[in-house]
């Protein structure tokens, strides 16, 4: 007989590649964890691990049972949510993964809020890049991500929140500003400063201005950021420019402020969204998380439209 049990340590292992923190993540020893996955490939007549191999992999026929395992594991765990949603019990874990353009700017406008209201939702957060979004919300390791949309990927569903614009943060003596005006062809040029690969702001300021990567030979050394606040820390002394969303320009000083310019003949724009698996239940989580995040942002980015989104795949 198969147990559910069963099925949870194979995912597991599958997760970790390694028995002993599957165990560790599982809550239960490494021999416990062994030997129910030693009785479910007797049961089967299969190998599901080929444990020759480090890290631990699945075999071909492994794979396939695995899969079948998280199907299984999802269909159960829909008929607690049933439960839950007709009770309006609003309790448990949401595990949420966000990427790192949004964590500093949007999560500290909602985070705290959130919980005051509903203490019985135990929120877990990670900082993580789009791709590492959808390869957990695919493995049930994430409950929702917040990221740029569209992902163009049919097992996610996507529920747009707001449209954040593409903005241009610049040194005083950068060459692109002409009379206080900068223009979307004015962008194409060694000056820019850009996030490191696995953003996907990166990937949409280059589609922006169709440069190529790694361009920068102007610069006085080649760094590619993860973090837009050490860029704009770098350009404040070293000179040129960057692109930042608008969220990023809410809390800088007066000073750092009118370093920030909007584009003359163009609005690009960002779509920040919650998305989540197509079998996820907890819808009435997302729209309370979804309802609080729209009324943290600023009154003016609620009420722009949708306009010209920048595609960064």
């Amino acid at each position: 007989m198969v147990t559910i049990t069963q099925l949870e340590y194979i995912i597991a292992v599958d997760n970790y590649r390694h028995f002993a923190t599957a165990a560790e993540k599982c809550f239960v020893t490494q021999p416990t964890l062994s030997m129910q996955i030693k009785k479910l490939e007797e049961f089967l007549g299969i190998t599901i691990f080929d444990r020759s191999k480090q890290p631990i992999i699945p075999t071909d026929l492994g794979k396939k049972v695995i899969d079948q395992a998280r199907t299984v594991i999802k269909e159960t765990k829909q008929i607690d949510e049933i439960i839950k949603n007709d009770k309006n019990d609003l309790s448990g874990s949401l595990k949420i993964g966000i990427i790192p353009t949004l964590t500093p700017y949007l999560l500290p406008l909602f985070i705290g809020e959130f919980t005051k209201q509903y203490p019985e939702i135990q929120i877990i957060v990670e900082e993580l890049y789009t791709f590492e979004i959808e390869k957990k919300l695919k493995k049930d390791e994430l409950d929702i991500g917040i990221l740029v949309t569209p992902l163009k990927n049919s097992d996610i569903e996507e529920l747009p929140l707001f449209y954040e614009e593409m903005m241009v943060y610049t040194s005083s003596n950068s060459s692109i500003v002409h009379d206080g005006e900068i223009h979307i062809g004015d962008i194409a040029t060694p000056e820019l400063w850009l996030l490191n690969d696995g953003h996907c702001f990166r990937n949409q300021v280059i589609n922006l201005c169709k440069m190529k990567q790694g361009n920068n030979n102007k610069h006085p050394f080649k760094f590619d950021g993860g973090s837009l606040e050490t860029i704009m820390k770098i350009i404040d002394r070293e000179g040129g420019f960057t692109l930042i969303p608008e969220l990023a320009g809410l809390d800088l000083t007066k000073k750092n402020s009118d370093k920030i310019l909007c584009f003359s003949d163009y609005t690009p724009l960002r779509e920040v969204s919650i998305v989540y698996a197509r079998h996820y239940t907890k819808r009435k989580i997302i729209d309370l998380i979804s309802k609080k995040i729209i009324e943290a942002i600023p009154k003016r980015m609620r009420e722009k439209e949708r306009g010209t989104i920048v595609e960064w795949r």
